[in-house]
């Protein structure tokens, strides 16, 4: 009898053994800040949805599914109010109960003005808890995509929260930090281990997590290591230091998918690379020409969109891995037609026509501010633009510099002409018109760098919150994207394709957002 026990002692610590993995996963960028509200930024996102949780969120197939709440509805008496059950049972991984004070804190926090969050709560009028396990959500009218918008939205623990003075998201704008900067307590199914910002980030896994028995877990530790040079972080999944990166460079994909035990997998990416340019200001900061702004002339702008050639940055700098187009948002959101996706015909003559008669017969100059560290070849396709955009007499000046520093010029409106990259994480129209077009206020329009206002397109972006007739609401969609696109308020790229690289013995397709969720990551055996 007893040896029978030990030989099933025995055979569960092998199985067990067998199953727990270490992961070193490499990416270009960092995350910027631990905060799980304080940055809508891809990357950001990407290491929070380890430690971290949302009520919903999207699987690796991109469906919305449960996650921190089992079931959500509008009440029946009252379509103004979203009931969400929240699941039983789960703790901090301080070992604290999650429970619904910790969501009403939570999503009041991501309310906040310092929140890179609150406009994805533009609608939202006050979250209540109704018992420990229920919270309400009222809106400011009936809102049938609510639960769209919550994805990213993470919960925190309360109490933790405010014994280390963190009521507040961290001010990214003006360079302030607090404790959730550095320091995390969260519900996921890992927990922080240790960080050196923009070196190394150790994850382990949570003991405790509600999640054991309905994901594969086979994931015990993350060792994340941001790697900013292409060839360094190729040769690091090529060596073996390495097991999984997010970004195989365009110009790798073939060497990595041909090396023994390694292998590549891709799909098309929920996100669109685009430039702004501040259309409102008297004068530019960066521009050669006095008391004027050359971008604030439409003609100006589309002049520009005109000498940009998307296929020929498909070809030569993307290496066939991005898809041309004319709007911001990819295929698979609503409100993306095919007329709207139109790539713009390259016509160099009539670029520089439209110039002169706009004043410009000699071109002006002005700087592009273009992040080094983000985006599939981010700075590679900036340079293509200046010297497309030098043929028409646009004499651009490149300042590539790490997202840490691109962003808050974004934020701040300091630069006059941006790359800019977006995914939309609700798969609507919306989200991209209540965070890039509706004008700047307290709770909207705060990555619109444009300086663009339109009091009609402002009325209508609001007035989707609260639409529950779809076909309506679709024909809003299409109108505000007419304007957009008359207005010319953006120079759309392309689409992004993803290539995630790793060991051929990892189970793990690539997830539409670029999101890796790794309790998800599985192992052959």
């Amino acid at each position: 009898m007893k040896n029978t026990a030990i030989t099933a002692m025995l055979a569960i610590a092998l199985s067990t053994a067998v199953s727990a993995e270490t992961l070193r996963w490499a990416r270009a960028g960092d995350s910027l800040t631990l905060d799980p509200h304080a940055q809508n930024e891809g990357p950001t996102h990407t290491l929070a949805h380890q430690i971290y949780e949302p009520l919903v969120h999207r699987d690796m197939a991109g469906n919305i599914v449960p996650a921190l709440a089992t079931s959500w509805a509008p009440l029946a008496d009252n379509p103004n109010v979203w009931r969400f059950k929240l699941r039983e049972n789960v703790t901090f991984h301080d070992g604290a109960a999650m429970t619904a004070d910790d969501v009403v804190y939570s999503f009041n926090r991501a309310m906040k003005p310092t929140s890179g969050m609150k406009e994805l709560l533009s609608s939202v009028k006050e979250v209540r808890k109704v018992d420990d396990l229920t919270v309400d959500f009222e809106t400011n009218g009936p809102n049938p995509l609510l639960v769209n918008n919550f994805t990213n939205l993470f919960v925190m623990d309360s109490d933790w929260a405010e014994k280390n003075d963190a009521s507040n998201p961290q001010d990214v704008a003006n360079g302030e930090v607090n404790y959730a900067t550095t320091n995390t307590n969260g519900t996921g199914a890992y927990q922080l281990v240790s960080r050196k910002q923009d070196e190394k980030t150790v994850l382990k896994a949570h003991e405790n997590y509600w999640g054991k028995g309905q994901f594969p877990l086979e994931v015990t530790e993350v060792i994340y290591t941001p790697i900013q040079s292409s060839a360094t972080r190729v040769a690091a999944l090529l060596s073996g230091e390495v097991d999984y990166i997010q970004d195989v460079p365009v110009q790798d994909l073939a060497r990595v998918a041909g090396t023994d035990g390694l292998k590549v997998v891709n799909a098309p990416q929920n996100r669109t690379i685009f430039f702004g340019m501040n259309q409102a200001a008297d004068d530019l900061k960066t521009d050669n020409v006095e008391g004027k702004n050359p971008l604030a002339d439409v003609n100006v702008r589309r002049a520009m969109n005109m000498a940009i050639n998307r296929e020929a940055i498909k070809k030569i700098v993307m290496r066939e891995q991005s898809q041309p187009t004319g709007v911001i948002i990819p295929p698979f959101v609503n409100g993306w037609t095919e007329a709207l996706d139109k790539v713009p015909a390259t016509d160099i003559d009539m670029a520089k026509k439209m110039l002169a008669d706009a004043g410009y017969g000699d071109g002006f100059g002005l700087t592009l501010n273009c992040p080094n560290d983000r985006y599939v070849n981010d700075e590679a396709i900036c340079q293509a633009a200046v010297g497309m955009l030098g043929q028409i007499g646009v004499k651009v000046t490149l300042d590539a510099k790490p997202k840490a520093q691109h962003f808050p010029m974004i934020k701040n409106k300091t630069t006059d002409f941006y790359m800019l990259g977006w995914g939309v994480p609700p798969f609507d129209s919306h989200y991209v018109f209540n965070f890039l077009v509706h004008t700047t206020t307290d709770k909207r329009g705060s990555w619109n760098n444009t300086g663009y206002s339109n009091a009609a397109i402002d009325e209508m972006i609001v007035s989707l919150e609260s639409e529950t007739d779809l076909g309506k609401r679709d024909a809003t969609i299409a109108k505000i994207w007419a304007q957009v696109q008359e207005d010319q308020l953006y120079l759309p790229i392309h689409h992004q394709i993803l290539n995630w690289g790793m060991k051929d013995n990892i189970n793990f397709d690539v997830q539409p957002e670029d999101q890796p969720f790794f309790k998800y990551m599985t192992y052959k055996k």
